[in-house]
């Protein structure tokens, strides 16, 4: 039901026209769609009743990811209202509970500033938090930071001594300087920098020295909401690819009357299928047994960027000449697949976090 009321509502409000609208618009972000989403319920997915939210669980945010990556939906949703709210949710203070409800209610949105290179690396951030006085200083640069040119907080993960510390600090901060940057996917990437950014001891969300228990387990929901995603990409560009080989003809004949290309198509319905269950897995392991849902996650995210990755590739293919056009829709389910197979770690990332997991 969920998926069905969700499907009807972005094919209205927010098809791959609405995305090729924002690109030609120059825009990254439609703030009057998040409202919408919000006012459905969609924005407080994960944060409990108190705080505004429905808690439907991970299973239930990754159908509503699953079916914004059919049409490419270009949203907050897995930022704020999934990876902001799950680290939120690991804090028992009234600041959370606060930013927790103005997340569900649509009037927050975060950005999650970890990646200091080209590659996803958590542990081995670098950006230093000097300490001062009773709060600390932040100097240093963070890339690929997804919706931060338009996001109201930033999730800063930052070296502090023996460790690592995570803060919640305002976007508009003095020190901090944003460059936004639109993706390949017309999404917003920003390159953020700070400079001796002052942050209290209030700023930090959880203990000092010890981020990763706040952040490892918004990661995960992060992770494997973001595999949904890429599943519904490979749906999209799969029921696109489906629907050109029952309607264009070639010596006469429908080219889906072709084996060869039939067969690719079902090779890639069941490679669709495989990453679906595993995607259902990891939503349910982060929902029942979240500390040992790692494998689960990892397993998801993989199989959903190679899947993601083959439905693209098999679709322009397919479509010929024109899946190589920019007038056709092919090209952006290409880009959204590229951009998504390298947040929160690509393939070769997660493929040796399955590896090292079942010890190899």
């Amino acid at each position: 039901m969920l998926a069905e009321s969700a499907r009807g509502f972005l094919d209205e409000k927010a098809p791959v026209k609405h995305l090729r609208d924002m690109r030609d618009a120059g825009k990254t972000h439609d703030p009057a769609l998040w409202k919408e989403m919000a006012e459905m319920g969609w924005a407080g997915i994960l944060i409990p009743e108190e705080f505004g939210g429905v808690d439907m669980g991970h299973a239930a945010a990754g159908v509503l990811a699953t079916e914004m990556g059919k049409t490419l939906v270009a949203s907050p949703f897995l930022s704020s209202s999934v990876i902001a709210a799950t680290a939120l949710k690991q804090v028992s203070d009234a600041r959370a509970g606060e930013a927790l409800a103005a997340i569900a209610s649509g009037e927050r949105t975060y950005a999650l500033a970890i990646d200091e290179k080209s590659k996803f690396n958590p542990e081995g951030t670098e950006m230093p938090a000097r300490r001062e006085g009773n709060g600390f200083r932040l100097s240093g640069k963070k890339t690929f930071v997804i919706d931060g040119g338009f996001a109201d907080r930033l999730l800063v993960l930052a070296r502090t001594g023996d460790g690592l510390t995570l803060f919640d600090i305002p976007a508009d901060r003095a020190g901090i300087t944003r460059e936004t940057q639109s993706m390949i996917d017309s999404r917003d990437a920003a390159r953020v920098v700070f400079d001796e950014v002052e942050a209290t001891g209030e700023d930090v969300l959880g203990q000092v020295d010890d981020a990763m228990s706040v952040l490892k387990p918004a990661l995960e929901a992060g992770q494997a909401a973001l595999a949904a995603e890429l599943s519904g990409v490979a749906a999209g560009a799969f029921g696109m690819t489906v629907g050109y080989l029952k309607e264009r003809k070639q010596f006469g004949l429908l080219i889906g009357q072709f084996q060869a290309l039939q067969h690719r198509a079902a090779d890639l319905w069941c490679q669709t299928e495989v990453t679906a269950s595993a995607i259902a897995h990891a939503g349910r392991m982060l929902d029942a047994d979240p500390e040992n849902a790692t494998l689960a996650v990892s397993l998801a995210k993989a199989r959903a960027t190679e899947t993601a990755k083959q439905a693209v590739i098999e679709g322009v293919q397919m479509h010929g000449g024109i899946g190589m056009t920019d007038a056709f829709d092919m090209g952006f389910f290409m880009k959204r697949a590229r951009a998504g197979a390298e947040w929160l770690g690509d393939y070769g990332y997660h493929a040796e976090t399955v590896a090292r997991l079942k010890g190899f």
